[in-house]
């Protein structure tokens, strides 16, 4: 029996360049996928009597795998009964893009099992993903920090606008604290609507991605880098201040200031966190960094140094037991 297996990497989201809708498209924004963690499903066909509304999911996230499954199966008009082994999924609400990781994995498995190729914005759409944020498809496509224009409302996944390679020696000091999520659901759906009632000042989010973060990148230059991040998070955490309690999430502010007094200058909570990131400049400093985090902040949160994802999604072909009838 054939079955198609499909890793994709999680992804950080570092900043968005309209989050209250002033302009055509809101949204916006840019963030790069890293190594680990990383969800893994196997898609096949799965007997009749396994079937429940046309699919049998197991492993973590299994109810969400189904339900994206059951979409992209009527999206293609399957009419046969698909199994969905989820055998490692991304932590869920924590900043690291695990809906559309899983979603946008599970289409894949499914365009690649009957032989339809698709690119990411055929999977968003098909899985019901990308309406707020395409950083997620464009991370699962390739490798690289990506920029994105922002939705129009339409339904389609937002336009790549670039995207640029990490340097090859530069890490990431991933940290997970202990406990809290992010905003999710309803409260985010909420959280947007009202912002765009009532929008405040426009930050200059823009101006510091192209005249300085990106720049930086480009040259491999973590200061400048650095400088430009840390300062776009700060601006848009004032956004999310009220609603999140404060510029960073509860959980992630201490681990935050930590970093900082440790001389990380790249620093930042991906999307509504709890999860943190720190980026430097070679794997030595990363170890050390990660270390003395540790020694600071002890079992409060998860310390790990994790490489940038260097590969995008991956999809390969196997076969598991006997072949269907």
């Amino acid at each position: 029996m054939t079955q198609v297996v499909v890793s994709a990497p999680a992804r950080l989201h570092l900043g968005m360049l309209d989050p209250a809708g002033l302009g055509r498209r809101r949204f916006g924004g840019f963030g790069v996928a890293i190594e680990s963690p990383r969800v893994v499903v196997a898609v096949r066909w799965a007997e009749d009597e396994s079937r429940v509304n046309g699919v049998a999911a197991s492993g973590p996230q299994a109810d969400r795998a189904a339900a994206f499954a059951q979409s992209v199966r009527a999206e293609l008009g399957i009419s046969g009964a698909l199994a969905v082994d989820v055998r490692e999924a991304i932590p869920a609400h924590s900043g690291l893009g695990s809906g559309t990781k899983l979603g946008l994995a599970v289409a894949r498995g499914i365009f690649e099992l009957v032989g339809r190729p698709a690119g990411p914005e055929r999977l968003a759409r098909a899985s019901g993903r990308g309406a707020r944020s395409s950083v997620g498809a464009w991370t699962f496509e390739a490798p690289g920090l990506v920029v994105e224009a922002g939705v129009t409302g339409d339904g389609d996944v937002s336009p790549l606008l670039m995207r640029v390679p990490m340097p090859e020696s530069w890490r990431c000091l991933l940290v997970r604290p202990a406990g809290g999520e992010g905003l999710s659901g309803n409260a985010e759906e909420r959280f947007f609507g009202e912002l765009q009632r009532s929008p405040p000042p426009e930050p200059p989010v823009a101006r510091l991605l192209l005249t300085a973060l990106l720049p930086g990148l480009q040259r491999g230059a973590i200061d400048e880098f650095g400088a430009a991040l840390s300062e776009v998070q700060r601006q848009i955490g004032a956004i999310f201040a009220d609603r999140q309690g404060g510029v960073f999430h509860p959980s992630a502010a201490p681990v935050i200031e930590a970093l900082g007094s440790l001389g990380v200058g790249a620093v930042g909570q991906s999307s509504w966190g709890p999860t943190v990131y720190g980026i430097v400049s070679d794997p030595e400093r990363a170890a050390d960094a990660a270390g003395r985090l540790r020694e600071l902040i002890g079992t409060a949160a998860d310390v790990t140094v994790v490489d940038f994802d260097r590969r995008g999604a991956v999809c390969e072909r196997a076969e598991a037991g006997a072949s269907r009838a």
